[in-house]
Parts: structure tokens; sequence; C-alpha cells
């Protein structure tokens, strides 16, 4: 911990420069000297082992999720967070219908798999990674998450036949893992639980997230959900800080912070506000927004290589991850500490 929070007091100054204007006299808060923390060198040593071809696209259900799954939750402990359960790890398993008979994606819901399996079904073992922040006395939770699996590879392909998902959703996942660290090395407990939560089985069908939530006994208690699916890339090319920011319409107060945010410490984003009324399509946010929880989910569009074999680390704007990974540690710390909104 000690370690932590001094390389974080030691960096303030190089990746926060605004503050460089303050009375030196004045001490950094423990929200600053955790937005200090994030760093573009921890973001390509997550995203390059996660996009590595030794991974083998990391297809849930097989080898290379579950070596990822075991990454994750080792970069966890390390850190100092805890685990949400008797470990870091929620497994589950997922059924679909025999594809002969055009069962394609799998289900976690018990009526699907109880119907499924009176007839051949398929069945995959997934995981979950979750750790925990927890804050002094609240019963109160915000979610942090984004979805570590991706494609697989395939032998058929003629050429690269891994899908490495840099983008999709490396990217992500080094984003939720650096809010977790900041909240760490800030040296304040916050005022709600935090949970941090890497999702598996997002491809096939959202599995990880909606398990979470199907056999959650706090659900009620779940204030927000920040969500991360694909935040490296330039699908705007004339326009490189331009990011995607979709927020429950219900909760404007959610595009004032990012407004508020960006002015006060200067970060280098282009957002695209959409307030949606019931955002239940497109990622892990669908999976809390069916229960009517307020998401946050930060996006920067598609592009030629999505869910195709050149979603390399190569090709990510890293400046830009770390811009919306310091602008969703903002957003992360009001949601843990904000008493209303």
């Amino acid at each position: 911990m000690k370690r932590v929070l001094s390389a974080a007091v030691i960096c303030l100054t190089i990746f926060l420069p605004t503050f460089a204007q303050r009375n030196k006299s004045v001490q950094p808060t423990a929200k600053e000297i955790g937005l200090a923390s994030i760093n573009r060198s921890t973001s390509e040593s997550i995203i390059e082992f996660l996009a590595s071809d030794e991974l083998e696209g990391r297809e849930s259900g097989f080898h290379g999720s579950y070596i990822t799954s075991k990454y994750l939750a080792s970069q966890l402990k390390l850190i100092g967070v805890k685990p949400l359960f008797d470990s870091y790890f929620q497994d589950f398993e997922a059924y679909s219908q025999d594809r002969y008979k055009g069962g394609r994606r799998f289900s976690v819901i018990a009526d699907s798999i109880t119907k499924w399996k009176q007839g051949t079904t398929r069945k995959l073992k997934m995981r979950n990674v979750i750790g925990i922040i927890p804050s002094d006395n609240s019963n109160e939770y915000v979610i942090v998450g984004a979805h570590f699996d991706h494609l697989g590879l395939d032998p058929a392909l003629n050429g690269d036949q891994i899908y490495n998902g840099a983008d999709d959703n490396a990217s992500g996942v080094s984003a939720a893992f650096q809010i977790a660290r900041a909240f760490i090395a800030s040296g304040k407990k916050p005022k709600r639980n935090v949970i941090i939560a890497f999702w598996d089985g997002e491809e096939r069908g959202l599995l990880g997230s909606r398990y979470f939530v199907d056999h959650c006994t706090f659900l009620k208690q779940i204030k927000g959900y920040l969500n991360f699916d694909m935040i490296g890339r330039n699908n705007r090319p004339e326009n490189p800080p331009y990011v995607v920011y979709f927020y429950t319409a219900s909760h404007p107060v959610f595009g004032e912070w990012l407004k508020k945010d960006i002015q006060t410490y200067g970060l280098k984003l282009d957002p695209d506000y959409r307030a949606w009324d019931n955002p239940i399509g497109g990622s892990d946010n669908g999976s809390f927004a069916i229960y009517k929880i307020p998401i946050i989910w930060y996006h920067t569009d598609g592009h030629p290589d999505y869910h195709g074999t050149g979603d390399h680390s190569e090709k990510l704007n890293w400046e830009k991850i770390i811009e919306i990974t310091k602008a969703s540690f903002l957003n992360a710390w009001n949601l843990a500490n904000e008493e209303t909104f």
C-alpha cells in the first residue's frame, strides 16, 4: 500500500499538469492521488498480455480464457483488492442446443437450460473474476466492469487465425483494473462498496454479467454500473479524442460530471453525449439496465477490425485509453462517494 501511494504522489505532477497551478503548499486530495496513478505503461502491460497470441483469442470456456481469468485474479490480489466471494472466481455453466439444430448462442437462464437438457446440449464452464473495495459501513454498491473474453481462434482461416481482441475488450479490462488500483492508491475508503468485475462470456450473449445479476443477493443496493467495451480506436481519424458516452437518461448528472471533469482536469476528450432512456443493448450494461440500475458506458465506436483478426494492440490510441480511464475513474469516484445522484 505504501509503495503504491508513494508512486502515485511522485507521478502526480507528470500525469496531472493542471495541478501545477495549485499552491505548492496544498497537498493533493485522495481523489487526485488516485487519478495520478493511472498511466500508459500499466495499460500497455495488461492489453499486450491479453491480446497476445499465446492466449488464443480468450474464447470463453476454453484454455485462453481460463489463463486470462487466473491472470486478472492475481493482479487484483497484487494491488490489494479483496475477492467478493470466497475466491475471486464466480464459476458458472452455460448451455446451448445441439449446433446442428441451429443452437449457436449459449444461455445461463434456468428455464432455457431445463428445456434444452431434454435433448442434446452443449455445455461450457466459465467464470467471472470479481473483487471488492469495501466501504466502512455502507450496504450500497457500485460496479465497474468489462468483459475479458473474445472470439478465440479459427484454424480454417488462411493467414492470421487468432482473434486477439486488443480493443475488444482488452482495452476495457485495462481501464477497469486501473480504476481499482486508483481507488487503492488514493488511501481512502469509498463511501459505497466498489466492485471490480471482469465478465466472461460476453461475446456469447452477455453471459457472465447476466449470471451475476440473476444470482445477486444485493441487487437492490446497486446504485450504478460503469461499463467499458472497446475504448481504444479512432472511429473518426480526423478527431482522435472522440468517444461515445452513453448514460441513463434519467440521471442527467452523469453528463454534467463528465463535462465538469474535462474542464477541471484538462482531459483531452471530445465526448458524444448520448443519454439513453433504456440502455439495455450493446454490451454488459444491458444486464444491469434491465433491472433499472443506472449505467455509464464508454465506447469508441466500431472499426474495420471489429470482430476480426486484425484487432491488434499496435493499432490502439494509447493516449485516448488513458484519458478515458482518467475520466471514468472520476465517474467511479462520484458513484462511490456522492450521497445523491
